[in-house]
C-alpha cells in the first residue's frame, strides 16, 4: 500500500502531486462556495493538503480520494463560519470589525444569514446541498460519490432547502 511507503520516496510525492493537480480546484470550488471569501477558500485548499502531507493516509481516503477531500473541505469550511460568530469582546468597541476578517463588505445580508444558516446544518446536509447546487451533480452521481442511495439524497436535498428556506423567512420577518 503506498500510504506505507516513506514520504520521502518519489513514489509518494508525485501521487501526493497527482492527487493536488487533481483535485484542488474542486477543493477550492467547495470551501469557496460555503465561505464566500477567497482568502478563506485558499486556507482550506492549504490546511486540508497540508494535514494530509503531514499523517499517514486514512483508509476512506484510500478507497475514494475525491470524496475524502471533499466532506474535509466542507468540514473545515464550515468550522470557519461558525468560528466567526464566537466573538470576543476585548472591551474598546473601536476595535471590533463590522465585517468578519475574508468576507466582501458589500454582501448581502441575505447571503450572510444563508451561510450562517448553512453553518447550523449537519456537515453531511452541506455537503450534499454543495454537490448539487454548486458542482451539478445529479442525484445519482452524489449518491454514488458519498456510498448511499439516490433516494436518501433526494429526501436530504428536500429537508435541507426547507429548512434553508424557513430560515430565510424567518430573517425576513415571514413566519409562514
Amino acid at each position: 500500500m503506498i500510504a506505507t511507503v516513506p514520504r520521502t520516496e518519489p513514489v509518494y510525492s508525485e501521487r501526493f502531486e497527482r492527487i493536488f493537480r487533481e483535485h484542488a480546484e474542486f477543493i477550492y470550488r467547495t470551501a469557496y462556495r460555503v465561505t464566500a471569501s477567497v482568502e478563506d477558500a485558499e486556507d482550506v485548499l492549504q490546511t486540508l493538503f497540508v494535514r494530509l502531507l503531514r499523517r499517514e493516509w486514512p483508509p476512506e481516503f484510500e478507497k475514494n480520494p475525491k470524496s475524502y477531500l471533499y466532506r474535509s473541505a466542507v468540514n473545515l469550511s464550515l468550522n470557519l463560519i461558525r468560528s466567526r460568530r464566537r466573538v470576543i469582546l476585548t472591551g474598546a468597541v473601536e476595535d471590533l470589525e463590522t465585517t468578519p476578517r475574508g468576507e466582501s463588505r458589500g454582501q448581502s445580508e441575505i447571503e450572510d444569514r444563508l451561510r450562517s444558516a448553512m453553518a447550523d446544518l449537519k456537515p453531511r446536509a452541506v455537503e450534499i446541498l454543495i454537490l448539487r447546487h454548486v458542482h451539478g451533480y445529479s442525484d445519482a452521481e452524489i449518491a454514488k460519490l458519498l456510498g448511499t442511495s439516490r433516494g436518501t439524497i433526494a429526501v436530504s436535498l428536500f429537508r435541507t432547502r426547507s429548512r434553508l428556506r424557513k430560515a430565510i423567512r424567518t430573517y425576513l420577518g415571514d413566519k409562514s
